[in-house]
This record gives structure tokens, C-alpha cells and sequence, in this order.
């Protein structure tokens, strides 16, 4: 494992107009990269996770062993925007010398793979393998193989979709409202709309599991109770979890970048974008995804020319992608004979 940050010194132009004078990309390398950089496997991130890939997605590459370090190189940078080491609302604004805070811009998935771009030819890699993306990191899966069509060989997408929905947005939105209840909200410091962050866990948590998945773990199985339930403390424990690793500038930031997401915006019509997607594909959804349900990744398999989709049976709902690991390397291994 190898974590670095690379600074581009230049100004960047965001996809609203926006500029950062300079960025800082911060992301992890596993395994040698070969004498003709033909072994990359790129993995895109998704919310509030980090370019410590293996930390937060064992299940696939450790538990499921999908790739022999000796013979791969893994890559996964932190996004723009979030608070992990890539530029952000944390960080110091090179032409003030403070933090940006709130005046970090706002920005888009496609600001997002703009970064990645850098990155991929600041280490001087043409091709990349595979390139695998869950949830968020599938949305900028799939911007990337729009802007650089000619740079994949597969694509993995699970949990995802081509745009982000109007239940999507409207979750979000219930988020961000959490977070600007805050009265510290908008404070110029780390600490800003921490207690509002932890009612926007609460209100995600929602989405990320269902139904079933509460009642069978969360039950208490006292009748007798009156207050103290374990699915009050579990949202509890949730949203203190998230607040002491990450940060409501970022999570208010990146939630406004999940719901600009449309692969068609400024390409045509959406039917033929998808048609357009010269990459191997697959696609995989699981079974009890509330907040991205498979009639979405279904779409995707509809219009994508080299593409297959599979469902996973699975009661986790949308964390699903990260618990399920393990299965999807199985289906990743089917797939592409590896």
C-alpha cells in the first residue's frame, strides 16, 4: 500500500464555471504497476468513503481475493470535494491562506473525473484495465468512459445508475436541510453543522438499508420496553460514528454533486449516451436496493451495446455493495474469465 497526494499547480476550471487556483489529489497504489502500465484496476469511491480502498472494500478485494498484487495495480483517489486530503472545504484556499469552509464551490461528477484524469496522467497511465465504481463511484464510472471512451477495457457498475433520481434528490435534499438547521451551521470552522450531520446519517440510514433488514436486526425482543429501542440506538450510534470521521461541508458539497448527475446533460438524448459506451460491461444490482433499485441498473444493460446485467439476492439494501463483496468477485471472475 502506498498513499501519496499529487498537487497541480494549475488553475482548474469547474463544470459550473467555478475555478480552484490549484488541487491536491490524495489516493492509494497497491501492487506494481508493469513495464507497459497495462495492469490497472481503478476504483472509483462512493459518499463518505476514502482512496483506502482496501480498508472499506475487504470484502471483494480481501475476502473475495480478487486480485494478485504481484501481477495488479489498484488505484483509488479521494474525490473533490470531501475531507480524505483532495481538495475540499477543509482545505486552505492557496490564495487566502485560510480554509475554503463555505466558500468551497460547488461542484460536479464530472469535476470529479476531471480530477482523476490528472491523476491518470500525472502517473503516466494510458490504459486502465478495469475500472469499478459502487453507487457514487459508479457515476463517475460512467462519466469517465463518456470523456475518455478509448481508455477502458471493463467497467464494473453496482448500485447505480445513469442519473441520479428524483427519490434521490429529495433524500439529499432532507439531508442538507438537516444539516442548515443547525445553528452552527455555516460557522467558519471544522466543527460547523456537526449536530446537523448526525441527523442527515440518520435520515441516509433510512435509504441504505429497508424494511426487512431493521426488523431483523434491530427488533428488540423485550416487550416490555418503553424507550432505549435498538433501532433508536443504532441511528444514534450511526450518526456519532459518521460525525467523529467526517465533515457537513463535504457531506453537504458531495450530496449537491450526486444530484447533478445525468450522464445525458450536454450529449443528447439518454437512450443514446448509454448507446454510446464503447466499454465491456457489467452491471450489478442487489435485490433489496431502496435507494437505487435494480429497474435502474436494468436501464443501464438496456442501452450499454457490451453489456450484462446481475442481481444479487441479498438483504442488506444499498450497502449491499459493500457487504457483498465476496459474490461479486465471484460474478466479476464468471464474467470476465479471470
Amino acid at each position: 500500500m502506498n498513499k501519496q497526494t499529487y498537487i497541480y499547480p494549475h488553475q482548474v476550471k469547474l463544470e459550473n464555471g467555478a475555478t480552484l487556483p490549484s488541487v491536491e489529489i490524495a489516493y492509494h497504489t497497491y501492487g506494481t504497476l508493469n513495464q507497459d502500465k497495462s495492469n490497472v484496476i481503478w476504483i472509483c469511491h462512493a459518499l463518505t468513503a476514502n482512496s483506502d480502498v482496501m480498508d472499506w472494500w475487504s470484502s471483494f478485494l480481501k475476502d473475495g481475493k480478487m486480485y494478485d498484487l504481484s501481477k495488479n495495480f489498484i488505484v483509488c483517489a479521494n474525490i473533490l470535494g470531501s475531507c480524505y486530503g483532495s481538495s475540499g472545504p477543509l482545505s486552505i484556499n492557496p490564495e487566502t491562506q485560510e480554509q475554503y469552509y463555505s466558500t468551497f464551490p460547488e461542484i460536479t461528477v464530472r469535476d470529479m473525473v476531471q480530477m482523476h484524469i490528472l491523476l491518470r496522467q500525472h502517473l503516466g497511465i494510458k490504459k486502465i484495465n478495469t475500472i469499478y465504481g459502487g453507487s457514487l463511484g459508479g457515476y463517475q464510472a460512467l462519466e469517465w468512459a463518456l470523456t475518455e471512451p478509448d481508455i477502458f477495457e471493463k467497467m464494473v457498475l453496482v448500485s447505480t445508475s445513469a442519473r441520479e433520481s428524483a427519490w434521490g434528490i429529495a433524500i439529499h435534499t432532507a439531508q442538507r436541510l438537516a444539516v442548515e438547521t443547525d445553528t452552527t451551521w455555516l460557522d467558519m470552522n471544522a466543527d460547523a453543522g456537526a449536530r446537523g450531520l448526525k441527523t442527515a446519517r440518520a435520515i441516509g440510514m433510512l435509504s441504505y438499508r429497508n424494511y426487512d433488514a431493521y426488523i431483523r436486526t434491530q427488533t428488540d425482543d423485550d416487550h416490555q420496553k418503553l424507550d432505549n429501542y435498538k433501532a433508536s440506538s443504532y441511528i444514534h450510534y450511526q450518526g456519532d460514528k459518521l460525525v467523529k470521521r467526517f465533515n457537513a461541508y463535504s457531506y453537504w458539497i458531495l450530496t449537491k454533486a450526486l444530484d447533478s448527475h445525468n450522464i445525458a446533460r450536454g450529449r443528447g438524448k439518454m437512450d443514446d449516451v448509454l448507446k454510446s459506451i464503447n466499454v465491456k460491461t457489467l452491471v450489478i444490482g442487489i435485490s433489496s436496493d431502496m435507494l437505487c433499485p435494480v429497474s435502474e441498473q436494468k436501464h443501464l444493460t438496456t442501452y450499454i451495446p457490451d453489456s450484462r446485467f446481475v442481481e444479487i439476492d441479498s438483504p442488506y439494501g444499498h450497502d449491499g455493495f459493500l457487504i457483498e463483496g465476496k459474490t461479486i468477485g465471484e460474478i466479476v471472475r464468471e464474467y470476465f474469465n479471470l
